[in-house]
Parts: C-alpha cells; structure tokens; sequence
C-alpha cells in the first residue's frame, strides 16, 4: 500500500475538535450519490482540514474561505438543485461542485467549527448586497459568513463573491438584515438572540440530512 494510501485512512479517522462525525460513513454517503468525483472532492476537503487543524484561527478562515472558492462555482439553486431555495450539506455541495451563497457558507461554517472555532464566534448573515458600482440601485438577497473574534466585534466577512476576508466596515456593499447561527437567531442591532434557530424549517431540513450522511455538528 503506498504511504499516500496509507495516510488517507489515517486522516478519514480524525475527529477534529469541534464536531462529532464518522468520515467513513461520509465517504459512503458521497461516493454512493456522486460517485468518484464526490469521493475526491471529499478527501481532498478531509486532507485541507487535517492540514489546518493545528494553524491560528486567522488562518483557518483563510484556508476553509480558499478552499470553497476552489472547490465550488456560484450557481443558483434553480440550475444545481432544480428547486427554489434548496441549503445543501457540505457533502452535496462538494458531489456537485456548485451551490449559492447560502451552501457557500454551510459549508463554511460546519467546516470551521470542525476545526475547533467556537460556533459562538460564527455566524451566518443575510444582507440585501449592492450589485455593480455604489449607488447602482441594484441590489439582491445574499448570505455570508461573519467571524467574530470576541462578543461585540466588528465581524470579518466570508463570502463567496470575493476571496478576500474584510472587516463588515470595508464592506458598505452589504447591508446586514438579521443574522443567525446554531445557537439563536439575531435581529440586526440586537446583542442578544431573539429566537431559535430551529424555527427554520430549512435549518431543520438540513440538520437532518447531515445526521444522515455522519456528521454530528
């Protein structure tokens, strides 16, 4: 067996700090629905987060935001998933190659906080997003993910339409609605949660296939 081989079963094993999951049962799930281009699209996403596992939270944002940008095209759920609003698993996101904003940043999240970010400090962020040049008048609904450092911060923006990760303040294109992540939902302005984020039927949905493909989050 070639050493390569053999660190591969090594790294499917790893249960990284955050989350519970079962890469094997993982593995499984993606081949049997993807075949091999879900497979290498999920080692290669197990060998970055082995890889990252032990670097500065700094840059594990940086090498999760990379690692989608490269392993995902923006498309809409209408030409991915034939339906209106479809949240994938990281697992489809990866079998497919594409997803929206919103399968952008699950993928993100979940692959964050398996990497031992507290989910405290992550939160997904609706914006109304200015398209084309400020003051275009044209804008549209968007996802991103916001990092919080510590409680009150400025977040750090992930998001699928750049690779760089800026401060909300560098970011007047957005304009933040609510925000929401696996402990509460926020009203934009509001220090506390209004809300449980199991309200969303979405998130509900998603959840439930995550169990189903081994992952604990």
């Amino acid at each position: 067996m070639r050493w390569r081989s053999v660190a591969l079963m090594l790294l499917l094993g790893v249960s990284l700090a955050g989350a519970a999951v079962a890469p094997e049962r993982m593995l499984q799930a993606i081949t049997a629905r993807f075949g091999d281009r879900g497979a290498q699209g999920f080692r290669d996403w197990r060998e970055m987060l082995a890889q990252t596992a032990a670097l500065p939270e700094a840059e594990k944002l940086r090498r999760v935001n990379e690692f989608f940008g490269r392993h995902m095209r923006f498309l809409p759920d209408a030409s991915v998933w034939r339906q209106v609003d479809y949240w994938a698993t990281p697992l489809e996101s990866l079998g497919q190659g594409a997803g929206d904003c919103e399968d952008f940043v699950i993928a993100k999240y979940f692959s964050l906080i398996e990497l031992g970010v507290d989910r405290s400090k992550l939160r997904w962020i609706y914006v109304v997003a200015t398209i084309g040049v400020p003051g275009s008048g044209v804008t549209e609904p968007h996802m991103v993910l916001g990092y919080y450092a510590t409680p009150g911060a400025e977040p750090l923006v992930l998001d699928n339409l750049t690779t760089s990760i800026l401060p909300a303040s560098r970011r007047p294109d957005l304009a933040p609605v609510f925000s929401f992540n696996s402990d509460g939902i926020w009203k934009q302005g509001a220090a506390t949660a209004s809300g449980s984020v199991n309200q969303l039927s979405l998130w509900r949905e998603l959840m439930r296939k995550m169990k189903e493909e081994g992952y604990e989050p």
